[in-house]
């Protein structure tokens, strides 16, 4: 077996930093040089496979910016590194702070989580150090309607929402985590152009069909649902949920390859646009 890095080895290729909004200060990374996409790590942290995915933003000619919203940055969680237990604990330790922090909205509907706010000034920030047209984000799992929530401000061109598992099952099986104000300006963006890109697995319980169907419902044709067969999952202990990371098999012509590859295409098309087009 490959013996694991330490989480700094992990986290060596990114530049540190911090951020600070309204009182509020925050570690993150960044990779690459280009128009910025900001990558919100799914539960528990920013693990060496979100740091993958980063890496591949970074190499298609973005700057990747990782914020730290929780958990041990650079930590594999994984029970083949760390045990069955030590793994379990781990999750827990950051999820239950981060349920019931005032920052993150996780049972009630119709809010946009407070930490939206800190991580649209990290984004314009970020879009006037990086330049280019605008910003991408991308939200996983438990972050997974920050990245449409983000799109309310008209710097975030490429929305990504992959596997957004909030508010948690059965209160918002069928809605996500966005005010009504806020998904009204982002309909209004989708209604002019903007396209919101979304993935999941078919049989994902953590991320239901029915919150696919809602957005379907609200942004029309201009949200784009990528939805994989569990059985095109690469090998975890987890059950199929995370198709960029965790169940990514990263070889051509596999599904979760595809999917990858679309998302990356859509940051190529609204980001690294040629000035003389």
């Amino acid at each position: 077996m490959t013996p694991k890095q330490s989480p700094e080895a992990e986290l060596a290729d990114f530049d540190r930093a911090e951020f600070t909004h309204f009182g509020k200060t925050r570690t993150i990374y960044r990779r690459g040089e280009g128009p910025a996409v900001v990558v919100i790590a799914e539960m528990p942290g920013i693990t060496p496979k979100v740091l993958n995915f980063a890496r591949k933003v970074s190499d298609i000619g973005c700057t990747a910016v990782v914020p730290s919203l929780f958990g041990v940055d650079g930590l594999d969680p994984m029970p083949d590194n760390l045990g069955y237990l030590k793994s379990v604990g781990v999750l827990t330790s950051v999820l239950v702070p981060t349920c019931i922090s005032r920052e993150f909205t996780v049972l009630a509907t119709g809010k946009s989580s407070p930490v939206v706010t800190w991580l649209r000034a990290l984004a314009a920030d970020e879009h006037k150090r990086c330049g280019g047209p605008g910003v991408g984000a991308i939200g996983m799992c438990f972050t997974g309607g920050f990245a449409l929530a983000m799109a309310a401000d008209d710097r975030l061109l490429a929305p990504v929402l992959a596997q957004p598992s909030m508010p948690f099952r059965p209160v918002g099986a069928a809605n996500i985590d966005i005010s009504p104000d806020d998904l009204a300006v982002v309909k209004g963006r989708c209604a002019a152009g903007l396209e919101v890109m979304g993935v999941r697995f078919r049989k994902d319980k953590l991320s239901p069909a029915a919150r696919f169907d809602y957005l379907r419902r609200e942004l029309g044709d201009a949200f784009v649902a990528i939805e994989i067969d569990d059985a095109d999952a690469g090998p975890s202990p987890m059950p199929p949920h995370s198709p960029l990371t965790e169940h990514l098999i990263d070889e051509p012509g596999q599904p979760t390859r595809a999917a990858l590859d679309e998302v990356l295409d859509l940051f190529r098309r609204k980001l690294l646009v040629d000035a003389d087009s």
